[in-house]
């Protein structure tokens, strides 16, 4: 099985390049580059992309994130853990191609969201995430 779709090519080369932050990867012999930004901000976690049309979460103050662990899922995926504790997405070769066919599309349809939103992809300009409640004795936060 080739990713989650038997017609998607597997990677024959994956490649972190921590100075540039980049991810090279290569399909039937073409190479591609995905920025670690670009994977982390379409990250195909239910933390980013919900769990319904309507749900998705923009990601904001990413642009100097990095791959800091990259492990392999069977023999159909990725799971890459990045600088900012995020680590649920897990890639599949069938999602890493789209990525990868796609890019240019995809990155400028995440610009035109976080400019219709007034964010930014620099963290400096971002606030911090608001702190997760906790439980407290008796199930109350």
């Amino acid at each position: 099985m080739a990713g989650l779709r038997p017609d998607t090519p597997i990677p024959s080369e994956i490649t972190l390049n921590q100075k540039s932050r980049r991810m090279d990867i290569v399909f039937d012999d073409v190479r591609y580059e995905l920025s670690y930004e670009f994977l982390r901000v379409l990250s195909p976690s239910a933390e980013v992309r919900g769990h319904g049309p309507g749900q998705e979460v923009l990601q904001v103050g990413k642009q100097d994130v990095d791959i800091v662990a990259l492990d392999p899922v069977g023999n159909y995926a990725i799971r890459p853990t990045f600088s900012d504790g995020h680590d649920s997405g897990l890639y599949s070769w069938d999602i890493l191609h789209d990525f990868c066919l796609r890019r240019d599309t995809l990155w400028q349809e995440y610009l035109d969201r976080l400019a219709v939103a007034g964010a930014s992809r620099d963290p400096a300009l971002c606030p911090p995430p608001a702190a997760k409640p906790v439980a407290k004795c008796g199930g109350k936060a």
